[in-house]
Order: structure tokens, then sequence, then C-alpha cells
């Protein structure tokens, strides 16, 4: 009988693994000596540098190394924690570059434009290095205390630069507030020098528009050292620095900031159906805080009244809907109202509301006599309104003649006032 030999088993399994499917290596070091030895041959003409970055995307893996590139751009080599380069294969040859903003021959804003437009270039041939260029901007902000003072300068130039030419988003700049960096006040310097950049190169409403999409607008207090908040320091800083204009935009904030604050009451108020007596009291403790005067007031009081109603569409009920609701609402109009322009800026906010609501096209005349009977417009204002033009120009012709014989009425009625006056008189 004869038997089989016994085909040999195998003890394990070997799975063969693809070439693409290998996960290639990490390598920033050796991504950086590829970068440094191009930048040397590219040499100090920045034109060549441009055109050796353009063709390097296609060989170089920019999607993987985009930050260690943007290190290498703005500070020379790779940056550590704290914003020193890193030394890692110093000895097989350099780790760093002058040909980055950091090295740029002067700060003239005429020689960083050129360093400025590297970025510029390299980000619109590889859109996809712009969310990579703000998240490594967030990182380079942080590290400003590892700087030198000519490299801070030189950086918020740039920053200012990219911010305003819509580059590098403005959103950024919110990275200064660090407790470290304000503590130390570089980020005051920093955010001064950026601004002062804006200004420079283009204007104050650059610099204020900056502000807004950064959303520091109202937060510029925060960049002095806590135990300096005070208004006297804030105004020496942005004097000091050239930048006297950002008080009046401060101020200007300032005062919208109030003014939402009044808008916001009012509006609540109206709509919980709080008596008139005591809107009165909570407008004029608002106002008298925050130093509001008169015809912002009755400008607010006009709007957040007028929203509070869903106004019919039928333009022959809407006059006595809009009469009935004004009524409740005069006597808080005439606690507001004391000087004349007050009165005048509320019959300006009357006629263009009336214009830009075609259903009140016919109710301006209405709601002018109302006020009148009211005490809340007077007779001079109103008068001065129509003969000196102080109304505004929407709807002028219609309004003036909506108003024709009252005014008429007005006047016969100042000068049988006039003549009984000399009678009593003689």
């Amino acid at each position: 009988m004869t038997t089989k030999a016994e085909k040999p088993t195998l003890q394990g399994q070997r799975i063969k693994t693809r070439k693409r499917d290998e996960k290639a290596k990490y390598d920033p070091v050796g991504f950086r000596d590829a970068i440094l030895q191009g930048l040397i041959e590219a040499g100090s003409d920045l034109e060549a540098v441009n055109k050796y970055l353009d063709q390097a995307g296609s060989k170089l893996k920019y999607r993987t190394y985009g930050e260690t590139l943007f290190d290498i751009l703005i500070a020379g080599g790779v940056l550590t924690p704290g914003g020193g380069i890193s030394e890692d294969g110093a000895d097989s040859g350099p780790f760093r570059t002058d040909m980055c903003v950091f090295g740029a021959p002067d700060d003239s804003y005429e020689t960083l434009r050129g360093y400025a437009q590297v970025f510029t270039r390299l980000m619109r041939r590889y859109k996809y290095l712009e969310k990579m260029f703000y998240e490594e901007m967030k990182k380079v902000l942080v590290y400003l205390k590892g700087f030198g003072e000519g490299d801070r300068v030189r950086l918020a130039r740039c920053v200012a630069m990219w911010t305003s030419d819509s580059l590098l988003d403005p959103k950024v700049l919110a990275t200064l507030l660090q407790d470290h960096l304000v503590k130390d006040g570089l980020a005051a310097d920093f955010i001064c020098e950026v601004l002062l950049t804006a200004k420079n190169l283009k204007d104050i409403n650059t610099v204020r528009s900056l502000l807004r999409k950064a959303g520091l607008d109202s937060r510029l207090m925060e960049f002095l050292q806590a135990n300096k908040r005070t208004d006297e320091n804030f105004k020496n800083l942005f004097q000091q620095k050239g930048l006297a204009e950002i008080l009046g935009i401060y101020k200007n904030l300032e005062k919208e900031t109030s003014l939402k604050e009044l808008q916001i009451y009012l509006a609540q108020q109206v709509s919980d159906g709080t008596s008139v007596k005591d809107i009165i009291v909570g407008v004029q403790e608002i106002a008298k805080k925050n130093n509001i005067q008169e015809p912002q007031i009755v400008s607010s009081i006009w709007t957040s009244v007028m929203d509070a109603v869903e106004w019919n569409k039928k333009e022959e009920l809407v006059a006595d809907q809009a009469l009935k609701h004004l009524r409740v609402y005069a006597p808080l109009f005439a606690a507001n109202t004391q000087s004349d322009r007050a009165e005048l800026t509320l019959l300006i906010k009357i006629q263009e509301f009336c214009y830009d609501n075609m259903n009140f096209m016919k109710v301006f005349q209405k709601i002018v006599i109302l006020f009148y009977k009211s005490e809340v417009l007077s007779e001079e204002v109103v008068l001065k309104w129509y003969k000196e033009g102080g109304h505004a120009t929407k709807g002028k012709s219609i309004f003036l003649d909506q108003l024709k014989k009252f005014v008429e009425w007005l006047q016969s009625a100042e000068e049988e006032s006039e003549e009984s006056g000399e009678e009593e008189e003689d």
C-alpha cells in the first residue's frame, strides 16, 4: 500500500502591498532642502524666485508641505515653537535662506511689496494654498515674541498688504489677542503697524473696513495691557502711532453700539406693550448713560414704533390704523422732541417713511397734524420745514402740496396772533 507524501502547508500569509498603497514618508526637512536649493539657484532676483516657485509646484508636494513652504518664505527656514528656526540637517547643507520676508534688504513699502507679491502670485497659481496660508499665519502671529523688531515690522507691513488685497482673511488679526502678546505690548505695536501701513498705502476707509472684517472694531481697547485700559492711554497710543483717525472710528462705533442698545430696548418694550410712561423713563436712562442726543433718540423711537406693527395693505384702512397707533405713543415722541433739531429730524423721518411705504403717501399730512395737536411738532418747525427746504428730497412736491392748506392755516393763525398782540400793546 502506497501513501502519498503530504504537501507542505503555509504557516502564514503574506500580503503583497501595491506600491501606490504605501504611505509616503513625511519629510519636511527634505522638502526644505529642495526649496532652499531652488532659491539659491534663483539668487536675489524676485522674478526668478517667482518663476522657480511656479514651476516647483508640479514637482514638489505643496499640498503636503504648504506650511513648511510658507515658513521658509516668511522666516527663511522651518519655524519651531516660539519662533526659532529648525537646524535639522544643518550638517549636510544650509537650513535657512535670506530670500524671505525677514531677509528683505529694507522695510520700505516699495521693497516689501515685491516680497508680498511672491505670495500673491504663488496662491493665484495654486489656489489650495490660500487656506493653508491662513492657518500658517495664525501660527506665525503667535510666535511674534521670537522674532526681532525689524522682522515684526516687515511682517506687519506684508500682512497689511495681504489683507488689503484680499489675499489673507483679516480675521487672522484676532490671533494677536493672546495674553503674552498683549502683556508685552507686541500685539498693540503689531496691529498699529498693520493699520498704519493700510492707511499710508490706501486710505483711512481701508483701515475702517479692515477692522470691521477682522471683528476688531469694537475690541481695540483689548490690545492695551489690562492695567492700562483707559480712554487716556487708548488716545495716547493711537496718536503716537500716527493713527489719530482711529479715535473717531472708535467714537462712532461707541455711538452705534449705544444706539443699538436703545433700539433693542424700544423694540422690546413696544412689543411687550409696556406703558408709555415707563418707556419714557427707560429711554431717558439709556440716553443719559450713553450721551445719546435727542435727534438720534427720536429717530430710534420712530423706527421702533413703526416696525412694531403689521400694516394693513389697503390704503384706505392704513391711515386709521397708523393714527390710532401713533396717538398712543405721542407722549413718548413729545418727551424727546424738546429741541427744534429733534422735531425737524422727526419730520424728515416721517417724510421718508411715507415715501418708502407707498400706502402711506396720503397719510403724511394726517400724521403731521396729529403730532402738531399732540404738541410733538411745533408751528415754527413745520413752517421752517415747509419754507426753508429742511425736508428730504423724497416725495418733496407731493408732501408740500399735501401740507399747503395746513400751512396756510398756521400762517393765518400766526398773523391773527400778531395782530391781537399789537392791539393789546396799544
